[in-house]
């Protein structure tokens, strides 16, 4: 792989990075502030019978599942993480990419989010329910990889074709290091 990064390629990076820990910072304070306001305190009310914040302390996956399995989450997260960061040193400088270095972000924020709870606190602060549909009480990091898989399947569907994503191909590389 060529080490040497276009300049739009190194502002492209630059802005991924700093999208990521402004999104995990906001997601962080969120859960410091539901830690502080909510925990141990009964429920707010938002919208009554519909959304309040209420404090949960999640050991597990999405709807209860898989309790206690830090060591599983927190790999999973990392290799995540490191994924994401190939895909986005490999992707072109390209218009048509835009999105997807914030859909990319989004994702990696979130992980890296609730990766942050696992390893501190051994659980992931979650707040928001809603109560109208007796959801899983979720956080901020949860919406983040909520909305960006949305906008990724949504971008698959319509807006990239199949040959949009040779980049990420072993063999593509291949033929690019035998072009050089």
């Amino acid at each position: 792989m060529n080490t040497n990064l276009s300049k739009k390629k190194k502002l492209f990076l630059l802005s991924d990075l700093f999208l990521i820990i402004l999104l995990i910072f906001l997601d962080q304070l969120t859960k410091y502030l539901a830690l502080v306001h909510l925990q141990d305190k009964p429920a707010i009310k938002i919208i009554n019978g519909v959304l309040e914040l209420n404090f949960l302390k999640n050991s597990g996956a999405a709807f209860g599942m898989l309790q206690n399995q830090k060591v599983f989450f927190v790999l999973i997260a990392a290799i995540m993480l490191v994924v994401i960061a190939y895909v986005l040193f490999r992707m072109p400088d390209d218009k048509k990419y835009n999105i997807l270095h914030i859909v990319l972000a989004l994702v990696a924020s979130g992980a890296a989010g609730n990766m942050i709870d696992r390893i501190h606190n051994d659980y992931v602060i979650d707040f928001i329910y809603f109560v109208i549909i007796n959801f899983p009480i979720f956080n901020v990091a949860d919406i983040y990889v909520t909305v960006a898989t949305f906008i990724f399947a949504v971008l698959l569907l319509f807006y990239y074709k199949d040959n949009d994503f040779e980049f990420l191909s072993f063999k593509q590389q291949k033929k690019f290091k035998e072009f050089k």
